[in-house]
């Protein structure tokens, strides 16, 4: 079972990795692979460019044999679409292939307004981890994709292709990303939020404000 989890990463941080992490344990897969955006197509510019979010990710997952990082969508040009990289993957594993990818409430909620949306249940299987305070809007497209394609456990994600829906609820970190950016511009350190080599790089390149910062 190939299992995707894909976002901006602006910057990476503990609570994207153990997410991960909870994820590999609550499928009993070998590897989850992070997928970084290229252009996110409903936020502005990111603060870091796709080549430093890359490096960030690799410096994270050093050493962590449960995570790799696929590159794809920073090789596209434009704007990065999920059925476009669904797309591909289906490709490179052929039809019969259990694919999953991994999505948080708050994301999955805006799920009917996905560029070909439609069609990414017939790609793949989605797990949509609930985050604190993220609900579905009731009579939502979401709301009705969940209904109607409710996995029954983790193990039904493997008896097919794709076309289940998968709700974990797992123990996660409170961090984010805005945060962190914020926390950084402040001149606020972030230590403990992100693995202390991404913090030093970060610094390294002046990423978010961290001219300002006050190191460790």
């Amino acid at each position: 079972m190939h299992v995707i989890y894909g976002g901006t990463f602006d910057p990476i941080h503990h609570g994207h990795l153990r997410l991960a992490l909870e994820v590999s344990d609550a499928l009993a897969v070998d590897r989850v692979h992070l997928v970084p955006c290229h252009i996110p197509p409903h936020r502005g510019d990111t603060g870091a460019t796709s080549a430093q979010r890359l490096e960030l990710i690799r410096l994270a997952i050093a050493g962590e044999e449960r995570l790799r990082v696929d590159d794809r969508e920073l090789q596209r040009a434009g704007a990065s679409y999920t059925a476009d990289t669904l797309r591909q993957l289906r490709q490179e594993l052929g039809a019969e292939a259990p694919l999953v990818m991994v999505v948080g409430t708050d994301s999955f909620a805006g799920f009917d307004r996905w560029q070909d949306w439609q069609q990414i249940p017939e790609l793949a299987h989605i797990v949509v981890v609930r985050r604190p305070g993220a609900e579905l809007p009731e009579n939502s497209g979401a709301a009705h994709l969940l209904a109607g394609r409710r996995a029954a456990g983790a193990a039904s994600l493997r008896e097919s292709p794709a076309g289940r829906v998968l709700e974990l609820d797992p123990p996660l970190l409170d961090i984010s990303a805005t945060g962190i950016r914020e926390r950084i511009a402040a001149g606020r350190s972030p230590r403990y939020l992100m693995p202390d080599a991404v913090w030093q790089r970060v610094q390294a390149l002046g990423l978010y404000g961290s001219g300002s910062a006050n190191g460790f």
